[in-house]
């Protein structure tokens, strides 16, 4: 299983605040029956209409690790398609100054943390990275710190999502997996799963 405690690399701005699912993954890339290849369409129709000059276009940000967002980010539908979109493209933590609770839930359930900054800490990130896109910045989960060189902030996040991360117990499917001569031994015991012919 694996543990999420820090985070570092350049980082990726998106600007704005009520940004939806339907925004970071549109509907029409819903119809898939895996995730692969969703990464390629992130914000499509937002990138379209820039015509290359969104940040998920623009060279100096390709790469990045941390995308660092707004208020109510991942607002709409409970799709696990947008997280699933920005993982596949390469992002490993996102920092904002709020998110939507489906949206998060279905983040930490992939082991990406969201964890959140005061709005004016946020704005300065976002002209810091604008300004020097390939500034590496580490996101600690231990210290609870946002670091981008010499400038640290304070972050927050929900201590029962933190410790799940920090511990490894966020992914449940590798819990089964890691524990399965007690799954086996429940469900030897458990009469519903017997079948008598």
């Amino acid at each position: 299983m694996s543990k999420v405690q820090t985070i570092s690399g350049s980082g990726i701005p998106v600007v704005g605040d009520d940004i939806d699912t339907d925004r970071i993954i549109p509907a029409r890339f819903l119809r898939c029956v895996t995730f692969k290849g969703l990464g390629e369409q992130i914000f499509a129709d937002d990138r379209a209409q820039l015509r290359g000059q969104h940040f998920f276009d623009l060279p100096q940000y390709q790469g990045a690790k941390i995308l660092v967002v707004n208020a109510n980010f991942g607002c709409g539908s409970s799709r696990e398609h947008a997280p699933q979109a920005i993982i596949r493209w390469g992002i490993k933590a996102i920092v904002g100054e709020s998110f939507a609770e489906i949206f998060y839930g279905n983040c930490i359930a992939n082991g990406i943390p969201c964890v959140t900054a005061k709005a004016e800490d946020i704005k300065q990130l976002q002209t810091l990275i604008q300004t020097h896109p390939q500034q590496e910045i580490t996101l600690d989960l231990t210290e609870m710190k946002f670091r981008a060189g010499t400038w640290i902030t304070l972050i927050e996040m929900e201590e029962g999502s933190r410790q799940m991360l920090l511990g490894g117990t966020w992914d449940s499917c590798g819990q089964l997996v890691h524990n399965i001569d007690s799954v086996r031994e429940i469900a030897s015991q458990l009469p519903y799963l017997s079948w008598n012919s």
